[in-house]
């Protein structure tokens, strides 16, 4: 199962920029490769800090070697094997512990959240909605949960199963996590962003607790029987999360029932 990407590196160079998004507020695409986490954190915090009202937006796609990382207000036990080899770094978003790795599109979110005249709440539901229609295109089935920012695996709508959607699959993991979101706000400016799995060794998600939620299960597209490159998908990712970065504000709606 596949679709066609919307964007892709304008050439080979991991730190290739396209200019997108609309003219009054352009963003900046940045296709930064694999990159160790400590190099895109410095590089966030020191981009945040250097900002001035004239600085134009920016969505960095990045893909990490393996790392967990905890919020904040993270609790270090939701580290449920110490001695895994993965290193835990503190940082300074939002949320528990997650897990980055090799097969996982990372989309940093540097924005102006003053000059966008957004609201966090607003943010995260457009990046939310970003994430929905990216899997969408791929004919998976994805929901929000109340409470729990990030985007989960449902049943699929009579229209998705008439298109090919595998409900033996979705039911099999429904409700497991394919995205992950954190956000940093500083001086009206966010940074830090969303995690979408694509294909990648799961394994060490079992070594914590995801998100701070104890047996919750974490699932990639590949289990979900979609075959798609790291490239296509970041880059149909950023498609949908600059649109609705720059579009009307993403109205409560119904997702497979569920008022949100």
């Amino acid at each position: 199962m596949s679709a066609t990407p919307l964007l892709s590196p304008v050439d080979s160079n991991p730190a290739a920029a396209t200019v997108i998004g609309c003219a009054a507020h352009p963003v900046t695409l940045h296709w930064r490769g694999l990159e160790p986490y400590a190099q895109s954190f410095d590089a966030m915090r020191a981009f945040t800090d250097a900002r001035t009202p004239d600085t134009p937006d920016e969505i960095w796609l990045v893909e990490h070697p393996q790392v967990f990382t905890l919020g904040l207000a993270g609790d270090p036990a939701h580290l449920l094997i110490a001695d895994s080899g993965i290193p835990l770094v503190k940082v300074d978003r939002g949320g528990q512990i997650t897990y980055h790795g090799p097969g996982q599109v990372v989309a940093y979110l540097l924005l102006d959240l003053r000059r966008r005249k957004l609201m966090v709440r607003e943010l995260v539901r457009r990046i939310e909605q970003g994430v929905i229609e990216t899997l969408a295109a791929y004919n998976l089935a994805t929901d929000r949960k109340a409470g729990a920012p990030g985007i989960y695996i449902s049943r699929p709508f009579e229209n998705q199963l008439a298109d090919g959607a595998d409900a033996a699959l979705h039911g099999l993991h429904e409700g497991a996590k394919i995205a992950a979101l954190g956000l940093k706000i500083r001086n009206g400016c966010s940074y830090h962003g969303v995690s979408l799995n694509v294909r990648m060794d799961l394994k060490p998600f079992l070594a914590i607790n995801p998100c701070g939620y104890a047996g919750l299960e974490t699932v990639d597209m590949a289990t979900l029987g979609v075959a798609a490159s790291w490239h296509e998908v970041a880059g149909r990712l950023a498609d949908r999360l600059t649109h609705h970065i720059d579009g009307a504000p993403a109205a409560a709606q119904p997702q497979n029932g569920l008022t949100v």
